[in-house]
């Protein structure tokens, strides 16, 4: 039960120190969570008051089923703009169908979440390479601002992809509302310096480290009174600024999304790709913030508590969720001990929809704006090119064709171009895996390459280490290396294939080594094995390879060269004890104490 029901073991150990600390941090990521979900809503084209809903029923789920201490589920940037990509598609903004289909996203997202979780298909987020996932956050966070630009300016643009939205924010430029300009701007430059400047300034003014850094935490609170306010007192609505309007009062009713097979079926790929991308950043932030204090979670255990996250989330009229990296740092920070602290943070987020709505009637779009563009710039990591591209031009090529697609055509379109794009990139690298002819390193056991060490060979003993497992894209490249090392060599006798780094032989792979011994066996050399690990062996005695191997399995190397060329491992052997010799007979002519 522990390990479906986490709750059931770090809640046997739960303190007074540990609630003190789980409280503090939630009242931390309270304070930050409620303009960022306001935000998040917006930028998923919703009502503001959906991202509050989708910051209480997740939190609550994830502390039953998550296995990460510290990480803090909710309303994300990426997965806000993928959800306003797919739904925008099927309804307009502002009407039921609408709002409808973001919640049936959630529903669907989280079955299938729970369906892998079930299955224990954790690994699936091995399939996104990190350049691809660094590249297709990289790309949505510029189109994420600058979808969010003509807030800043009043004006009315949007679009898919960066090139629509460019456009049409030029062609809308004439329509700039100056007042809006001047309330926006001033907020965004101080969220900017607060990130950077405010938590230094308030130290240096006397301010404990916690005390600076609740403050500065609760800078875009600041921003959101001291701009709400501002609309208030001087009636700037009147002037053409847009303001949230009427958030409803009270706490979310539990609902059902929509069973409309053809809606399911409509939504199913943009579900299952925001599935993926939520559960590799989920992952990815919890399990960093786990190795900073030595402990481990359950990739595939993550699954069901993201997956219940997200049926949360719907059936309190929320939209997708994930693990978010900014608000789950600080609530690391903050010192949060268990999931507890996310039950916490909850209950405040319940508090604020139920006391805190009447009082963003004035808020103005703007600022929501302003806090999305500031929290989407810190995602926004260029100098990856420059870094990808001086360590692997393949996964550079990668980076590069994720960031270009998603910018030009869409995040749909981008995320999966990087899933083909990281799956083809596996293959490639696989199809032509490492090998090398290896000779004995005089006067020891080892073998090495041949192009690398001063090794010894025997002139009729060709030995091959292989490097990768052998599987039908690399099974071929196999045979070429093979039979190119026979024609380049008449007088052999003996082929040994070193397997000390082979972990599987699939169906592909054992007929391109049945082709081997038979070519072979024609030209009257014999092929061996030598370290072949036990369940690749266990494999192939389920075939009949080892019946037609026309030579031997040694359980080293050593033992191999030992056998078809015993002169050269005792030249070796010879090479070896005259070097212990003199070793020995220069120890014995040091002068004694």
């Amino acid at each position: 039960m522990r390990r479906y029901f986490p709750i059931l073991d770090w809640g046997r150990s739960y303190t007074r120190a540990t609630l003190t600390n789980d409280m503090l941090a939630a009242l931390i990521v309270t304070i930050m969570l409620i303009p960022q979900s306001l935000a998040y809503a917006l930028l998923a084209g919703l009502p503001p008051e959906v991202g509050l809903y989708a910051s209480i029923a997740p939190l609550l789920f994830y502390a039953v089923f998550g296995t990460s201490r510290t990480l803090a589920v909710g309303p994300v940037a990426v997965v806000s703009l993928m959800t306003a990509a797919s739904v925008g598609q099927l309804a307009a903004q502002g009407t039921p169908e609408y709002l409808g289909a973001a919640i049936a996203m959630a529903f669907l997202s989280g079955v299938m979440l729970l369906g892998m979780g079930a299955l224990r298909l954790g690994f699936i987020a091995n399939f996104l390479s990190h350049p691809v996932i660094s590249g297709f956050i990289t790309a949505s966070g510029i189109i994420i601002a600058a979808g969010q630009v003509p807030h800043l300016l009043g004006i009315s643009a949007g679009g898919h992809n960066l090139l629509e939205i460019l456009h049409n924010i030029w062609k809308a430029l004439a329509g700039i509302n100056p007042v809006t300009m001047v309330l926006a701007l001033p907020t965004v430059a101080f969220l900017f310096w607060s990130r950077q400047r405010l938590k230094p300034a308030l130290k240096a003014r006397g301010m404990s480290d916690m005390m600076a850094g609740i403050v500065t935490r609760a800078a875009p609170v600041m921003a959101v009174a001291a701009t709400t306010l501002a609309t208030w007192g001087f009636g700037l609505q009147g002037f053409g600024v847009s303001i949230v309007g009427e958030v409803p009062k009270g706490l979310p009713m539990p609902t059902l999304p929509p069973f409309d097979l053809d809606l399911w079926a409509q939504i199913a790929v943009p579900a299952l790709l925001i599935s993926i991308v939520g559960y590799v950043e989920t992952v990815s932030v919890a399990q960093t913030l786990a190795a900073k204090r030595r402990q481990r979670i359950d990739p595939d255990q993550e699954l069901i508590a993201l997956g219940a996250s997200n049926i949360g989330s719907a059936i309190s009229g929320g939209f997708p969720v994930t693990g978010g990296f900014a608000r789950s740092v600080v609530n690391f920070d903050a010192g949060a001990e268990t999931p507890a602290a996310g039950a916490y943070t909850a209950v405040g987020m319940a508090l604020a929809t139920v006391f805190l709505t009447p009082l963003l009637f004035f808020l103005p779009k703007a600022t929501l704006a302003a806090t999305i563009i500031v929290a989407v710039l810190s995602l926004v990591d260029l100098g990856a090119l420059k870094r990808t591209w001086s360590y692997d031009r393949a996964d550079f090529a990668a980076m590069a064709a994720t960031i270009l697609v998603t910018l030009g055509v869409g995040v749909e379109a981008g995320i999966t171009a990087g899933v083909i794009l990281s799956l083809l990139l596996h293959l490639y690298r696989t199809s032509k895996p490492h090998v090398a002819i290896v000779g004995q390193v005089p006067g020891t056991e080892h073998f090495r390459n041949v192009e690398r060490h001063a090794v010894v060979t025997a002139p009729d003993v060709l030995s091959i280490r292989v490097d990768e497992s052998l599987y039908f894209p690399n099974a071929r490249f196999l045979e070429d290396t093979v039979y190119a090392a026979l024609a380049s060599n008449p007088d052999l006798r003996h082929v040994v294939l070193m397997f000390p780094a082979v972990n599987a032989v699939d169906a592909s792979a054992l007929e391109s080594l049945e082709a081997i011994v038979s070519r072979l066996k024609d030209q009257g050399i014999k092929l061996h094995l030598s370290e072949v690990k036990g369940p690749v062996m266990d494999r192939l005695k389920r075939s009949h390879f080892l019946d037609d191997l026309t030579g031997q399995v040694f359980l080293t190397q050593y033992d191999a060269m030992r056998a078809l060329a015993p002169e050269l491992t005792a030249r070796t052997l010879s090479a070896c004890r005259r070097e212990t010799q003199r070793a020995a007979d220069v120890v014995d002519l040091r002068p004694t104490a």
